[in-house]
């Protein structure tokens, strides 16, 4: 049988709900609706979901929040795509910064939900299957470098704490997990920023410098992130991985 992807839907409004998911239904998807953080933690602990189409105004914890949470946790790699009443472009870049795979303001058109979330899906299963995010809980030791994926820090070889944002953390914990392999931009994209790639097709450039810039990495003769001309970066130093208990 073929699969149906399970999309849940997590809004406060209910006629919102209901009609997102009678749309979404219509065209072939599984959908659940949710109207807080504790029923969206009820159905994804229960139950395989695809994609979490995620409200950002909601009473009690906000999408932001949720969004927060399930990055750091076991569903980290569920794709999320973010709704919202808002126009300021500060909450979609907060949302992205905090690993939503998408954003949509309202009011929107059933249609370009359903484009949204299709295309969020197709990029996201583009990615090969062994280029996988390291799970919470390690110490990534780089030369005199350390990432520590619990706190989320770039420890430097003093031990002190460089801020990253959080789409260097991610590409830094790409290229960790990858060292020496060759990876282009389009993984690169897909990893850290999602469906933000097609808008941004460069960013990912600016992106290693402001990293080499973090880590004190010569860009005519960089140690750690290496330019391979026509297909991409590497991470040309070895990595250490510490498990971390706390």
């Amino acid at each position: 049988m073929d699969h149906v992807d399970h999309i849940l839907v997590v809004d406060d409004d209910r006629e919102i709900r209901d009609l997102i998911s009678a749309y979404l239904t219509r065209n072939g998807l599984r959908v659940t609706v949710a109207a807080d953080g504790r029923q969206m933690r009820s159905v994804i602990d229960t139950t395989a979901v695809d994609l979490v189409v995620l409200d950002v105004m909601m009473p009690g914890d906000d999408g932001l929040t949720l969004c927060r949470e399930l990055r750091a946790g076991r569903h980290k790699a569920t794709p999320i795509l973010m709704l919202t009443a808002r126009t300021d472009e500060t909450d979609r870049i907060v949302g992205l910064e905090m690993g939503a795979d998408d954003y949509l303001a309202k009011p929107f058109a059933a249609r370009e939900l359903l484009a949204r979330i299709k295309a969020v899906l197709r990029r996201t299963r583009m990615l090969p299957p062994n280029l996988q995010i390291t799970e919470a809980g390690q110490l990534l030791t780089f030369g005199k470098w350390r990432l520590d994926t619990v706190e989320r820090h770039l420890l430097d070889p003093e031990g002190t704490a460089v801020a990253l944002s959080g789409a260097e953390y991610r590409l830094l914990n790409v290229f960790l997990n990858h060292p020496q392999r060759v990876l282009n931009r389009d993984q690169l994209l897909n990893l850290t920023q999602g469906r933000d790639a097609e808008l941004f097709d460069r960013s990912i450039d600016l992106l290693v410098s402001r990293l080499r810039q973090r880590l004190e990495d010569d860009a005519r003769d960089p140690a750690y992130i290496k330019t391979v001309r026509s297909e991409g970066y590497v991470f040309s130093m070895a990595v250490e991985i510490t498990e971390v208990r706390r």
